[in-house]
């Protein structure tokens, strides 16, 4: 009989919480497979108000009212900034989550 509990299960840690977990529950309870990783982010900030260690957001902040959103990946971000922009005629601000760049984002 072969071991249910693979040996490379992926682990993430959070240095604010001083704690590691490995993504288990998310593969085999939750079955997110290759999403197993951002389904634990989110539900993390979710639950502390903070991502784990190594996890980097993509930031939209509308440059008129005080609507911002926070997306693991970029699509995410940019779907939310050119829609916000086409309903409302409000101009976004895209920041990247590897680097200090931003993108404008402006209304049709």
């Amino acid at each position: 009989m072969t071991d249910p509990t693979p040996d490379d299960v992926p682990t993430v840690s959070c240095s604010r919480c001083d704690r590691e977990w490995d993504l288990a529950y998310e593969l085999d309870d939750l079955q997110v497979g290759n999403q197993a990783l951002e389904q634990f982010a989110l539900d993390h900030e979710r639950h502390t108000g903070h991502f784990p260690d190594g996890v980097e957001t993509w930031r939209a902040d509308c440059r008129r009212c005080p609507e911002t959103i926070q997306r693991l990946s970029e699509n995410a971000a940019r779907r939310w900034a050119e829609t916000h922009a086409r309903h409302t005629g409000h101009a976004i601000d895209l920041h990247h989550a590897d680097d200090e760049a931003t993108t404008r984002v402006e209304p049709p």
